[in-house]
């Protein structure tokens, strides 16, 4: 039971949306009904639609933060910023938490100082299965909190609540990384600095995948964007690693040499700086590594 401070004094949801007005309204109707007492604040990434008119009309108490230009993931820092809350819980124009997990990760927060993100189960469409990445991460070899959950080395962008504080302390998301795992740049620096990640299976929100969605161009980003961080981010043995392991998984070789040619343009010309993680944020980055590699061989079918 909750008996923390009174929610809407310390906690904030932000919600990133571009070019799905109907969507946003639909999520805007759910979380008022679900959360009623937390303040929302919505950041419309340089929408070309109704999207601003609609939020400024139908929910005059929602505050609306109109980034210049899309921002992508960074546009998540403008609304951090705007809510001035010691905790924010982001998610997108399509998913919606599921009342109490808010007063819950407050509590969470509240008694664990050193987290900095907890990342809450997501439960996908009208069955509400739990999302596959949600089932990596409650498998997680390392150490968390036995009432809450494992501790992890990355997290989901649009469900999850974060502490304000450590937040800004590693300057939010990077835009160099634009939108695709940007989550992996800013994990990775958050736990350089001590902090930790804990998944919250308590922590529930609900997905209902949009329908507009270019699955082509997010696949690209999220591979070059995985080999942008792990340059920026890991020792050249295990940047190589990677890189070899994000190419393997591409179809034939001409998309592949296309991502490693625009990883590398990216590189040089979004201003990435190199620094490379400590050996203790390796260790950790190996172990869930190594688990989950146990876990796809025992999930291997027996005959081909």
């Amino acid at each position: 039971m909750h008996n923390g401070p009174p929610l809407a004094r310390n906690m904030s949801i932000v919600v990133l949306t571009y070019n799905r007005c109907d969507e946003l309204r639909q999520t805007l109707d759910r979380l008022k009904a679900a959360v009623p007492d937390v303040p929302l604040v919505v950041v419309d990434n340089a929408s070309t639609d109704s999207t601003a008119a609609c939020v400024a009309q139908r929910f005059p108490d929602v505050k609306l933060v109109r980034a210049p230009s899309n921002l992508g993931a960074a546009g998540r820092n403008l609304g951090l910023q705007a809510a001035a809350t010691k905790y924010v819980a982001f998610c997108d124009d399509d998913v919606c938490w599921r009342a109490g997990a808010l007063h819950r990760a407050q509590d969470i927060l509240e008694r664990y100082d050193n987290v900095a993100a907890l990342n809450a189960r997501v439960l996908v469409g009208p069955s509400a299965a739990t999302d596959s990445t949600c089932s990596l991460m409650a498998a997680s070899p390392l150490d968390g909190e036995p009432d809450v959950g494992p501790a992890l080395t990355g997290f989901m962008a649009g469900a999850c609540v974060v502490r304000s504080s450590a937040f800004q302390q590693v300057g939010g998301y990077w835009s160099g990384l634009f939108i695709g795992g940007e989550e992996s740049l800013l994990a990775l620096d958050l736990m350089e600095r001590g902090w930790r990640i804990l998944y919250a299976p308590e922590l529930a929100v609900w997905h209902n995948p949009s329908p507009l969605r270019d699955s082509v161009g997010r696949e690209r980003l999220l591979a070059r964007n995985a080999l942008v961080v792990a340059w920026m981010r890991l020792s050249w043995r295990d940047a190589a690693r990677h890189t070899w392991h994000v190419l393997a998984n591409q179809p034939g070789w001409h998309r592949r040499q296309k991502i490693l040619q625009n990883a590398l343009h990216h590189y040089w010309l979004s201003g990435a700086r190199r620094q490379p993680v400590s050996g203790h944020v390796t260790d950790m980055l190996r172990q869930v590594r190594l688990a989950q590699r146990q876990q796809n061989e025992f999930n291997r079918p027996p005959y081909p």
